[in-house]
C-alpha cells in the first residue's frame, strides 16, 4: 500500500516499532484531509500535544506524519484537483454536541416523555439501522424509561401500545420490514385511538434487501399500507440534528391528538452526525395530552371527543373512568361494539378527520422566492444535498428554488398554493417516485417533473445539478 510506505519513510528515523508505525497511517490521512480542505495544521497539533501530553515524542511524530500527509496533497495533487474552503457558519450562543442521528432521535423521545410527564416504554426488536436507539434509551432508566427487547417485531409495536393505553408514553422502532410486521399494531392503535409513535428508519428494500443502505421506499408503506381506512400522521426528519425536532414533534402530535403517528428517518440521518445545540426543555413546545376531564365522571363513554375532536385519554385507575377498548369497531356513544352501517361510516370518518385537522407548519420557500423556473421539491434527509444543488444552479444564473416536505400526512395547508406557483416543478427522491405520485393525487392538476434514483447511497450534488439543468433555460431565464 503506497500509503503505508510512505508512514514508514517518515518515521523509519524515530524508535518505533513497526506496529506502533502503523498506527500513524490514519494521521497521514488526516494531513491529506487537512490540504484538501484547507485546514490549519496547527489546530491538528495542538490536540495531539494535549492527548499525548504524557508521551511528547508519540505526539510529535504523529504531528510529523500529519506534516507529510499534507505535503503529499499538496506536492503531488495540486495541479489536478481543486482545494475546499469550508467557512464556518455563525451559530447562536449554547453549549453543543457532535450527534448521530438515532442518538437525536432517542434524546427526541426522551425530552417530549419529560414535558408531558410520562414514562417512556420503548419496544423494539433489534434490526439494522434502527437498533442504535434501542440501545441509546436502555441507558437512561434514570430518566423514566423502560426498553424491552421483545421477540419479534410484532410484540415490540404490541407492547408499545399496551404502554399507551396504560398512560405512557409508547415507542416502537424499525426498519422497512418491521413495519410490514408492526402493520396490524399501527391499524390496531388507529381504531383504538391511543398515542403511539412508529420510527421508521428506512433502509434499502425490498424484503433484506440492502440493510445498512439508505433508501425513502418506505413512503407509501406507511401512509397507505394497512387494511381499511387507517390514517395516520406521517413525518420525516431532514437531517441528523433535525431528528430531535421530529421525535419530539411526532410525541406530542401522538400525544395531543391520541393517534398513532409515523416518524421517518433512513440511515444515512441516523449514522450521519451534526453539531447539536442542546435545548433548554423549558424553551420546548408544551405537550397536553386530552386526558378526560373530572367533570365528565359519570358521563364519559370510550369514544367521547374534544371539540377538535380527539377522544379523550381515560388512563386506567381513575374510578368512574373504567372502560375496554379493541379492534372490533366501536358506537360512537356507548363504546359498545357496533356494526352498524351508519355508525361505522360516521367513525371512519370521525377518524380521518382528527388526523385532517392537525395544523403542521406551512411549507417554506428557499432561493429564488418569486421568479424561479424550477422548484426542487424532496422530503426527508436529502435536504442537504438539494440546498447545495440549488445554490450551484443559482451561482450559475439560473433562477431555482427549492421547498422540502418534512409533514407529509396531514400536507401543509398551503402545498397546493406553492407547487402551482412555479413553471416547472421537480421531485427528487430516493425511490421510483412515490411523493410524486402521493402529491399528484393531492394536488389537482399536479404534473411534475421527476429525479429519482434507488441505489442505496445518498445523492450526489453534481448529479443533481446535471440533471436539474436541461430543465432550465440559460441563466437567469433568457433564452
Amino acid at each position: 500500500c503506497p500509503l503505508t510506505q510512505m508512514v514508514k519513510d517518515c518515521l523509519k528515523d524515530s524508535d518505533m516499532d513497526n506496529k506502533a508505525v502503523l498506527k500513524c497511517r490514519n494521521m497521514f490521512a488526516l494531513g491529506l484531509v487537512c490540504w484538501l480542505f484547507d485546514r490549519d495544521l496547527s489546530l491538528v497539533a495542538n490536540f495531539l500535544r494535549d492527548k499525548f501530553a504524557k508521551k511528547p515524542a508519540i505526539a510529535e511524530n504523529n504531528i510529523k506524519v500529519v506534516q507529510a500527509g499534507y505535503d503529499y496533497g499538496h506536492n503531488t495533487h495540486s495541479s489536478a484537483m481543486n482545494v475546499y474552503r469550508i467557512e464556518s457558519k455563525t451559530k447562536e450562543p449554547g453549549r453543543y454536541m457532535d450527534i448521530t442521528g438515532n442518538k437525536a432521535t432517542a434524546y427526541g423521545f426522551i425530552a417530549a416523555a419529560e414535558k408531558a410527564g410520562l414514562k417512556l416504554y420503548l419496544g423494539s426488536y433489534p434490526i439494522t439501522p434502527a437498533t442504535d436507539v434501542l440501545h441509546e434509551l436502555s441507558k437512561h432508566k434514570s430518566l423514566g424509561v423502560t426498553t424491552v427487547q421483545c421477540e419479534d417485531e410484532i410484540s415490540g409495536a404490541a407492547s408499545a401500545l399496551g404502554a399507551s393505553f396504560a398512560g405512557a408514553l409508547g415507542v416502537t422502532s424499525t426498519s422497512g420490514p418491521g413495519i410490514c410486521l408492526k402493520s396490524e399494531a399501527m391499524n390496531l392503535a388507529v381504531i383504538m385511538e391511543l398515542p403511539l409513535v412508529v420510527l421508521d428508519v428506512q433502509r434499502g428494500g425490498p424484503a433484506t434487501g440492502l440493510p445498512t443502505k439508505s433508501e425513502q421506499t418506505d413512503l407509501l408503506q406507511v401512509l397507505f399500507g394497512r387494511n381499511g381506512e387507517s390514517p395516520m400522521p406521517v413525518m420525516a426528519a431532514t437531517s441528523p440534528t433535525d431528528c430531535f425536532d421530529a421525535a419530539y414533534q411526532a410525541c406530542k402530535m401522538a400525544l395531543e391528538h391520541m393517534t398513532p403517528v409515523v416518524l421517518l428517518t433512513d440511515a444515512y440521518a441516523a449514522n450521519g452526525s451534526g453539531a447539536f445545540k442542546l435545548p433548554d426543555i423549558n424553551k420546548l413546545d408544551s405537550i397536553n395530552p386530552p386526558y378526560v376531564p373530572e367533570e365528565l365522571k359519570g358521563k364519559w363513554t370510550p369514544y367521547m371527543r374534544a371539540e377538535n375532536g380527539t377522544r379523550y385519554w381515560a388512563v386506567p385507575g381513575r374510578e368512574g373512568f373504567e372502560h375496554i377498548l379493541g379492534g372490533l369497531e366501536k358506537d360512537s356513544n356507548t363504546g359498545a361494539i357496533s356494526t352498524n352501517p351508519e355508525n361505522h361510516d360516521l367513525m371512519t370518518r370521525l377518524r380521518a378527520q382528527k388526523i385532517a385537522n392537525i395544523e403542521v407548519p406551512d411549507l417554506v420557500v428557499e432561493g429564488d422566492v418569486d421568479d424561479a423556473e424550477l422548484l426542487i421539491v424532496g422530503f426527508g434527509s436529502t435536504y442537504g444535498h438539494l440546498h447545495s444543488a440549488m445554490d450551484e444552479l443559482r451561482a450559475k444564473g439560473y433562477k431555482v428554488a427549492q421547498t422540502h416536505f418534512k409533514y407529509l400526512n396531514p400536507l401543509p395547508k398551503n402545498t397546493a398554493e406553492v407547487l402551482k406557483k412555479y413553471k416547472k416543478v421537480v421531485v427528487a427522491e430516493q425511490n421510483m417516485g412515490q411523493l410524486a405520485a402521493y402529491l399528484r393525487m393531492k394536488v389537482d392538476n399536479f404534473v411534475p417533473e421527476k429525479f429519482n434514483e434507488v441505489k442505496g447511497q445518498p445523492f450526489q450534488v453534481e448529479t443533481l445539478v446535471q440533471n436539474f439543468s436541461p430543465l432550465l433555460t440559460s441563466p437567469a431565464g433568457k433564452e
